[in-house]
């Protein structure tokens, strides 16, 4: 395949890591995060950090992005055990500004307002790079976190969570721990996104605060829906769905010669038609 379309395909694997994530919160439990994005900031700065400031190998980086991300999991998790819908959903909403204000104070503080350059992962001699390199990694990278998805979910864990989602006070009159699966959801999709953060860091070479706007978030949310909540291979498919629209929407205003004027604003058509998309699964396709 040419070079562009698997650097789509690359992209599109980063995201499904961030989409699995997210489903195993919203999906299956229940917890609807509107900070997904901070969370990818934070794996992505982590890796960032430790390889520009002091050549930390990709097999530290990328556990030290994870434990970052359990962190997090933690400081949201605990609070939300006393909040839940609009409530639940500002308080991680507030956790993704704090994240992005830190991110950004640090590349203001070391004079690097654009962003961080990252070192391409090396093991030994071997050195990461290229499109077909990373294809192959990401493939088992992403089979790997389906699987764990695929297990968790179909286990007593994924059992407790769905119980959680339907019912949270039925669930602990069964005798289901409620806090303790609630923490864990949080725990486990804040390190799998933070790992995604640090992948998608690793892969462009660069970290930048700017790259983690609040439509990250949208993104990812619209990835879950679209794929169907609660749903591995919907996530999967979400994924995929959302990364490739911006470049075929971008390929079909090339083709079919529309003025310069329509070209100029492609960004707003590109989110009108997304949206519009997202309309349609949610009243046609819901699941």
């Amino acid at each position: 395949a040419p070079t562009f379309w698997i650097g789509i395909a690359n992209l599109a694997a980063i995201a499904a890591i961030g989409a699995l994530a997210l489903n195993l919160l919203t999906g299956y439990t229940g917890q609807l995060s509107l900070g997904h994005a901070g969370f990818l900031a934070a794996g992505g700065f982590t890796v960032g950090i430790l390889v520009s400031q002091w050549g930390a190998p990709v097999w530290i980086a990328l556990p030290a992005a994870i434990a970052v991300g359990m962190g997090l999991g933690v400081l949201v998790g605990v609070p939300a055990l006393r909040l839940r819908g609009i409530y639940l959903s500002i308080s991680t909403l507030a956790a993704y500004f704090v994240i992005l204000s830190l991110a950004t104070e640090y590349q203001s503080r070391i004079g690097k307002g654009s962003g961080v350059l990252v070192a391409p992962p090396q093991i030994g001699s071997w050195v990461l790079a290229g499109e077909r390199n990373w294809y192959f990694v990401l493939l088992v990278l992403v089979a790997a976190a389906t699987l764990l998805c695929l297990n968790l979910n179909r286990g007593h864990v994924g059992r407790a969570w769905l119980a959680i989602r339907e019912r949270d006070l039925a669930a602990s009159a069964l005798g289901i721990d409620v806090s303790f699966y609630k923490v864990m959801a949080f725990v486990i999709s804040t390190a799998m996104t933070a790992f995604a953060g640090a992948l998608w860091a690793y892969y462009t070479g660069f970290v930048s605060a700017e790259a983690f706007t609040f439509l990250v978030t949208i993104e990812y949310l619209a990835m879950i829906l679209i794929g169907g909540l609660g749903s591995v291979l919907g996530s999967l498919l979400g994924a995929v769905f959302v990364t490739l629209l911006p470049f075929l929407v971008e390929r079909a205003v090339e083709q079919l010669a529309f003025p310069a004027t329509f070209k100029t604003h492609l960004f707003a058509v590109q989110i009108g038609l997304f949206a519009v998309l997202m309309l349609a699964f949610l009243m046609f396709e819901p699941r």
